[in-house]
């Protein structure tokens, strides 16, 4: 595999963080690092797949997968699919403002819309606050996220949403 390739399959599966905003600034400066027990580039489909105790790190981002696939399209969109059991990230945010981690079945990532979607047993804490869901999706533009429960995700009935917001105990948002 190329360093070029390399880096664009990185630069995708690194997109599976965007569930959070305000992720270290400094991290989009440091050496993306892949670690996996295989790792296999497809040139005619364009497809870069990782398998195999999946590790890639960039700064304070960490991920954690059995498999990270990720498709370059001929207009340069890239999707992203990781699945594990599960899958696990985490990243310190800017400002102080703590840590992010998520964790899921299955993260996929696609550039053309924007869109991060966590399945399977999904869950994101920032701080004290947590989402957990049957699937999260989360809009990197619009930075909206969405949390179904299984029903609402065409699955059976059962596990509903849950919801956890802190207080401002710190009184930051007070003027």
């Amino acid at each position: 595999m190329t360093r070029k390739t390399l880096l664009n399959a990185a630069a995708a599966a690194l997109l599976l963080a965007a569930t959070q905003a305000h992720a270290l600034e400094s991290d989009r400066k440091q050496p993306i690092e892949i670690e996996a027990d295989q790792g296999e580039l497809d040139q005619k489909n364009r497809s870069t797949t990782f398998s195999g105790n999946v590790s890639i790190k960039q700064g304070t981002l960490n991920i954690r997968a059995a498999s990270v696939n990720v498709v370059r399209s001929d207009d340069g969109q890239q999707t992203m699919k990781a699945t594990g059991s599960p899958v696990r990230f985490g990243q310190t945010l800017d400002g102080g403002k703590g840590t992010v981690n998520g964790e899921a079945s299955q993260v996929e990532y696609s550039s053309a819309t924007n869109v991060v979607r966590l399945s399977g047993n999904a869950k994101v804490t920032r701080g004290g606050d947590k989402a957990e869901g049957a699937v999260i999706t989360y809009n990197t533009r619009t930075e909206v996220y969405t949390v179904s429960g299984s029903k609402a995700a065409g699955g059976k009935a059962g596990k509903r949403v849950s919801v956890v917001i802190q207080p401002d105990s710190m009184g930051k948002n007070k003027k």
